[in-house]
């Protein structure tokens, strides 16, 4: 497993004022947006393409474009919805899924309530958006569902991620194909399963309802 963390001083910045709890959530979402399309760049390095010949005003030339099949997006919901449009802005040409999952907040533990994707994703690549990687048992498991549809090769997008989650998610995939593009790494998770510093629960503060 690759894990790529962003260093940039305008992903920082954003980060910044995602994380004081005076920003209010129009604003969250504002940023988040714009988080994600800073990230989408970086996890988009390797998007599969291929060679078409073009006229341009001049002359004839070579260029890319986009392979079939296409990627798929994949935000997991509820907090995940609020990074979808950061990621299409980038890559407008892709196909989007939905999978709901949550954690429990006694046990910890994911399940799943929904879910809206193709039935085979052989040679799909996927791209998954969660914006926090905490204990790594969502996101963990979301992979496991699009590598059971046949994806092989999974890039999934966070905000922020504890050292825990990485290292959760590290030993479930083993030699499959999966890159983790962070935001940033931080401290550790307390003893509620929440990121610390982190910037609370996404999704409460993307929508404002708890």
């Amino acid at each position: 497993m690759r894990v790529h963390v962003a260093d940039h001083p305008l992903i920082t910045h954003k980060l910044t004022v995602l994380r004081d709890e005076r920003t209010p959530s129009p604003v969250f979402r504002q940023l988040t947006e714009e988080l994600l399309t800073l990230l989408a760049y970086e996890a988009t390095r390797n998007v599969r393409v291929e060679e078409i010949e073009i006229q341009t005003p001049v002359t004839t030339t070579t260029g890319v474009r986009i392979s079939e099949p296409r990627p798929l997006v994949v935000p997991i919901l509820r907090a995940g919805l609020g990074m979808l449009d950061g990621m299409v802005k980038l890559l407008p040409t892709a196909e989007i899924g939905f999978l709901g999952m949550a954690r429990d907040e006694e046990t910890l533990q994911p399940y799943t309530y929904a879910e809206r994707l193709p039935d085979d994703l052989s040679d799909r690549q996927c791209f998954v958006l969660d914006p926090m990687l905490a204990t790594g048992g969502s996101l963990g498991a979301a992979i496991d569902f699009l590598f059971a549809r046949g994806a092989q090769d999974v890039t999934a997008i966070c905000i922020l991620a504890a050292p825990e989650g990485v290292a959760k998610i590290q030993e479930q995939v083993g030699d499959r194909d999966v890159t983790l593009v962070l935001g940033a790494l931080d401290e550790c998770l307390n003893e509620k399963g929440y990121i610390v510093p982190g910037l609370g629960d996404a999704g409460d503060r993307l929508y404002g309802t708890v």
